[in-house]
């Protein structure tokens, strides 16, 4: 078990996400509403 602490780890590569699910992010952002009805919230996608 020590010698599982002892050992240090490799540095993590840098991780970048791929163009699509950026652009999948950003058309689910403008096609979300929220409606506020009294003390209620209403989420409906537009599509």
């Amino acid at each position: 078990m020590a010698k599982i602490y002892s050992q240090k780890q490799p540095a993590a590569s840098k991780m970048l996400p791929k163009k699509r699910t950026i652009d999948f992010l950003l058309s689910y952002s403008k096609a979300l509403t929220i409606l506020k009805v009294g003390s209620l919230s209403i989420e409906s996608i537009a599509n």
